[in-house]
């Protein structure tokens, strides 16, 4: 169980993130067309795995803007911008921000995305949405790089992030 925070008070995950050197985890997420798509529809390619509570609040927006910019250029990489959301919010977001370098995935449906990388928030107010994290693979699926964002209210460390791509 990973402990972090939400504006100081202290929460906490259902575990931990995947182990650098492991296999990720398939998954089936719903796009904002209603299509299932799974880890596997990116083989071949360098994933970035933006994970985060909810599209409609202001750092969780932030985090896909900046990947938004920050990937443009990078050849070879998928980001997937991953939260409980429903495929419409995460639609109408893009659609009103021009958003169009990440791919939005929402686990609505069943959760298990949250729960197979333990990321699903245990307690307090945002309990069983998914806490913010990057997790980041190589071309073969290997996790090479993750972050448990200890402060829920913060951005990622994008550039650690886009290093270790």
């Amino acid at each position: 169980m990973a402990s972090i925070t939400l504006k100081g008070n202290t929460i906490n995950t259902i575990g931990n993130l995947p182990t650098l050197g492991t296999k990720a985890l398939d998954f089936k997420l719903t796009a904002v067309d209603l299509s299932k798509k799974s880890l596997s529809d990116f083989n071949g390619k360098k994933i970035i795995l933006n994970i985060f509570p909810s599209i409609d609040t202001g750092t969780c927006a932030t985090s896909v803007r900046e990947f938004n910019k920050k990937v443009a250029d990078l050849e070879n990489t998928a980001v997937l911008c991953i939260s409980k959301d429903l495929p419409f919010a995460q639609a109408r977001f893009c659609g009103a921000e021009g958003i169009d370098n990440v791919t939005m995935l929402s686990d609505f449906a069943d959760g298990n995305f949250g729960t197979s990388y333990q990321l699903e928030i245990a307690d307090g107010p945002l309990a069983n949405l998914h806490s913010r994290a990057i997790v980041i693979m190589n071309e073969n699926g290997t996790v090479v790089y993750t972050e448990q964002v200890s402060e829920i209210a913060d951005e990622p460390n994008y550039k650690a992030a886009l290093n270790a791509i």
